[in-house]
């Protein structure tokens, strides 16, 4: 790699000479992976793009500004708002979606299996992991079993193409130069299914759009979730129907309509909804409740940067993103019981709105900007001292 490895490369080198190019496993809508792809595009603009996927309209103008190179999946008809469905077909076509011009690096930013689209011979990969896809690991009973599945048919087939796909991930793993995970939590688990080892550097939090207010909390508690099983929403429900507690539920899912069936009068669904409203509610809640196991977490981040805190789950991303008796409280077992113990605990508690605010500074996006130029860098000086 010609002049990929000078000495003097630091972690404010400009990227701009580099021949890079990137790849994000489906674009097609702004959720966390692709707010943290936006950031990974301010530090490489005009690097072209390769995914599954595409819907550009729903993008943000940085990620716009960037060449798009789909799959074939894109030409199926329905496939870009069906593509969770034709998971048989992923292998075949991240294999197809192939990087042709020339490159001096690879950045995949991934949650699915879109490490396995076809390189060039020797060119580093960097994999910025958001998790081994759970579907296929941990979560395969689960994903089976929920709605996405799409009933005794789709669970049939997901059940005989799962061990398939779960291959092709590994394989594609082993091919990765260098992995980076968004968490310990997931860093673990890349450890466990890939058998590879990986740096963690945490992804960023749009804190801008959250404030501080001087108001006093409100007498509700607050859930913004996708609904779906894995999250434990039903807890939080369960366990506020007991103490006839107000909580607000923001967020749309194939649970939804189970869980509005067993919410007593004190439990509100809104629904999805815009910044505004999401902000307005961050800043007037008691505290967020995080009940699922995540590998890291936004939401936790948002209600500290609006100053509230957080009644989470004592494992995954949230023991790095929650300090105990200080923005927030763990609750042990995933039981109503046990959360309910866990809110009367924060309710006899003080909360400093500033030091929320200060422990989600933590994770402002310059600093990941910052931490992900480092990485590079040292990836390529690795690269480059391994070719001599």
């Amino acid at each position: 790699m010609v002049g990929m490895s000078r000495p003097e490369m630091t972690a404010s080198t400009s990227f701009t000479h580099m021949r890079v190019a990137l790849a994000h496993h489906w674009m097609v809508s702004m959720r966390g992976g692709e707010k943290v792809l936006e950031q990974i595009c301010q530090v490489l603009p005009g690097a072209p793009i390769y995914t599954l996927v595409a819907e550009p309209e729903k993008l943000s103008p940085i990620l716009r500004g960037h060449p798009m190179h789909t799959s074939w999946l894109q030409r199926i008809p329905g496939g870009v708002r069906n593509y969770k469905k034709l998971l048989p077909l992923f292998p075949a076509a991240v294999s197809a979606l192939s990087v042709e011009e020339p490159v001096d690096f690879v950045i995949s930013s991934d949650a699915s299996v879109i490490k396995g689209l076809a390189i060039p011979s020797g060119v580093p990969h960097l994999c910025y992991c958001y998790s081994p896809p759970r579907y296929l690991w941990d979560l395969q009973k689960d994903y089976a079993e929920s709605a996405e599945a799409g009933g005794p048919l789709g669970r049939a087939v997901f059940n005989c193409v799962a061990p398939y796909v779960r291959e092709f991930d590994r394989r594609a793993a082993g091919r990765v130069t260098h992995f980076v995970a968004i968490s310990e939590f997931v860093r673990q688990r890349i450890k466990t299914a890939y058998g590879r080892e990986a740096e963690v550097i945490y992804p960023p939090v749009a804190l801008d759009e959250f404030i501080v207010t001087e108001k006093e909390p409100e007498d509700f508690y607050l859930v913004v979730s996708q609904l779906v099983p894995y999250k434990r929403i039903d807890l939080a429900v369960e366990a506020f129907n007991r103490m006839k507690r107000r909580l607000v539920v923001i967020g749309e899912g194939s649970e939804r309509a189970r869980l509005e069936k067993m919410a007593g009068p004190t439990v509100t669904f809104l629904g999805p909804q815009p910044l505004p409203v999401l902000r307005d509610h961050f800043q007037r809640c008691r505290a967020l409740i995080f009940p699922g196991v995540e590998d890291f977490g936004i939401t936790p981040l948002e209600a500290q940067a609006s100053g509230r805190p957080v009644i989470a789950y004592r494992m995954g991303g949230a023991l790095e993103t929650v300090r105990e008796n200080s923005t927030g409280v763990f609750f042990d077992a995933q039981t109503a019981e046990n959360l309910i113990e866990a809110a009367e605990r924060l309710e006899q508690m003080k909360f400093n709105p500033a030091e929320c605010r200060g422990n989600a500074e933590r994770f402002a996006p310059g600093h990941f900007r910052a931490n992900f130029a480092t990485c590079l860098v040292k990836s390529l000086q690795i690269k480059g001292r391994a070719e001599k």
